[in-house]
């Protein structure tokens, strides 16, 4: 039922009223390149999530090494979960003292920070290997998406050698008693340094995203999370010609529509918001104003 109010719901009327922009290439972080400018290609998001945890990325390479849970059928084995799994801060320091001496002895440091978010740090130099998002992995062929090739070898002996040291750990023993999966692998991925610079024109960022936090401190931008509402993060910053970039990315369904959609929507009816436009991950943008409502011939049907 709640996929079907959004797809019944603003969006749709957007979508159907709305006018439509040439896409741009898909991805997420092709999306977030529209709004924040950084040197490189890719988006390094462990450096970027450590500088907002930790405040100490500068001056190292860093890896997100994020606890996982992994399952082995048939054929291959699949990633079921990763990031929050319900540790504790206990756990992950009892893990931490386990798996230290794996990565020290590699010549990297393992710090098990925050219970949803893992690291690893490595020397400036350190060539570090490219990974999928575990967005794009979960579910999937594990073998699909490990490090390739002789620069990937180090990085498949870690992951093995931490899956064996996480399968005989007593946090999994006491996880397996309470009927909690087990934290039995780690994910390598978001390798990168913190940005010498970065640039936006936003005057305001909402999110509850570490990663987009970090982006906009860097860039001077001033940011709000999202849970505690648009309209709330929106009074932070006073005057026209606000521009805001809005991070929808992790609501579903109907918290999507109520929180997000319909929030917008009664901004613009009362003249709080001159337009939305939307950037979607597929890469398919739209823009919306107020005037589109009176576009009467264009009729309304739910999105697929």
């Amino acid at each position: 039922m709640a996929s079907v109010r959004v797809a019944r719901g603003t969006l749709a009327r957007w979508w159907r009223l709305g006018d439509r922009a040439a896409p741009v290439s898909p991805g997420e972080v092709e999306a977030v390149r529209s709004v924040f400018q950084w040197p490189g290609k890719s988006m390094p998001t462990a450096a970027l999530t450590r500088q907002h945890d930790a405040g100490d990325a500068a001056g190292s390479a860093w890896l997100r090494a994020d606890p996982a849970h992994v399952r082995a059928d048939m054929a291959t084995a699949r990633m079921l979960a990763c990031g929050e799994l319900g540790l504790s801060l206990a756990d992950c320091a009892s893990i931490s003292r386990e798996l230290k001496p794996l990565f020290g002895d590699a010549g990297f440091e393992f710090d098990a920070r925050l219970p949803q978010r893992w690291y690893v740090r490595a020397s400036s130099g350190v060539q570090l290997p490219s990974a999928a998002t575990p967005d794009e992995a979960l579910g999937d062929d594990l073998k699909l998406h490990l490090p390739e090739g002789s620069a990937g070898k180090q990085w498949r002996q870690l992951f093995n050698e931490a899956q064996i040291i996480l399968h005989n750990h007593p946090v999994n023993a006491e996880r397996a008693r309470i009927g909690a999966v087990a934290v039995n692998s780690l994910w390598f991925w978001g390798g990168g340094r913190l940005p010498d610079w970065v640039r936006s024109d936003l005057t305001l960022l909402i999110s509850d995203r570490a990663e987009l936090q970090s982006l906009a401190d860097l860039a001077s931008v001033t940011r709000a999370p999202l849970s505690t509402g648009i309209v709330s993060g929106i009074k932070q910053v006073e005057g026209s010609g606000r521009r805001v970039l809005i991070d929808l990315f992790e609501l579903r369904a109907d918290s999507l529509e109520e929180n997000g959609f319909a929030v917008l929507d009664a901004m613009m009816r009362s003249g709080e918001c001159s337009s939305v436009s939307l950037l979607f991950a597929s890469g398919e943008r739209l823009r919306f104003r107020p005037s589109h409502r009176l576009r009467f011939w264009r009729r309304t049907s739910d999105l697929a």
